[in-house]
């Protein structure tokens, strides 16, 4: 019986947002759970989130989103990854309208994480978001 790898999350601030301290605790929480974590790190762009999803094998790609843009941005992430050929799961988490998160959605996001959900809620929702894939 082959033993199944953890899931391997991407997690990343795209644009010019500069606040990163709820990325670094959702990746964590995602570690102690025993994810493999990539941590991008601030400032990236589209090209590079998806460059680094081919390059890691990632599962599950998670964008912190505080600066507004998040109707841009998210999409423009699940847009190239797309792109790319990559059926990859897009989570974002952050400062986000309640009426924005059907929007998010429709444009192809697994799932919207705001303030104060539990750190049980993050894992559950990266689980879900990866067995709608399959994994090599």
């Amino acid at each position: 019986m082959r033993e199944e790898r953890p899931l391997r999350v991407l997690v990343a601030k795209v644009g010019l947002d500069g606040h990163d301290r709820g990325l670094r605790i959702v990746a964590r929480i995602l570690r102690d759970a025993g994810c493999e974590v990539i941590y991008a790190g601030l400032r990236q762009s589209t090209a590079t989130i998806t460059a680094m999803t081919i390059e890691e094998d990632v599962d599950i790609v998670g964008v912190s989103m505080h600066n507004g843009a998040h109707l841009t941005l998210a999409p423009a992430v699940v847009d190239a990854l797309r792109a790319a050929g990559l059926d990859t799961p897009v989570i974002v988490g952050g400062i986000v309208p309640p009426a924005d998160i059907p929007i998010l959605k429709a444009a192809g996001v697994s799932a919207v994480l705001g303030p104060g959900v539990s750190n049980e809620e993050v894992v559950a929702a990266v689980r879900a978001a990866a067995a709608t894939v399959s994994r090599a």
